[in-house]
């Protein structure tokens, strides 16, 4: 299992800008895919981003694409969620998330669901004032 601690959460106003980070440890950072979910009060926690191993391929939820991106450095074992353009609806609690399965290691595939990622980190609180 890969450790996750995901940092940068914050109070931003709408139209404000956060950058969420989650360092990873414990196993070769490069054999997983790696994605951001998130939970709002009284939800489900739903998908937001995902990359591959490489970075080369990533997907976004249809409600942050275009505002967010995704990215990944090996070299720090770290993965970055760049969030523009928030929203009052983007507020909820940001997780990391490590998707180890054989399939995606050293390939471009991914996965937006949240059953095939078999480690999370504690969350980070983002919460964006209207």
């Amino acid at each position: 299992q890969v450790q996750l601690v995901e940092s940068g959460g914050g109070l931003v106003p709408a139209g404000g800008s956060l950058r969420l980070s989650c360092a990873a440890s414990g196993r070769p950072f490069s054999f997983y895919a790696m994605g951001w979910f998130r939970q709002a009060p009284g939800k489900e926690r739903e998908f937001v981003a995902v990359i591959s191993w490489s970075g080369g391929s990533t997907n976004y939820a249809d409600s942050v694409k275009g505002r967010f991106t995704i990215s990944r450095d090996n070299a720090k074992s770290t993965v970055y969620l760049q969030m523009n353009s928030l929203k009052p609806e983007d507020t909820a609690v940001y997780y990391c998330a490590a998707d180890g399965r054989s399939q995606v290691r050293f390939t471009q595939v991914t996965s937006t669901s949240a059953r095939n990622f078999g480690s999370w980190g504690q969350g980070t609180q983002v919460t964006v004032s209207s």
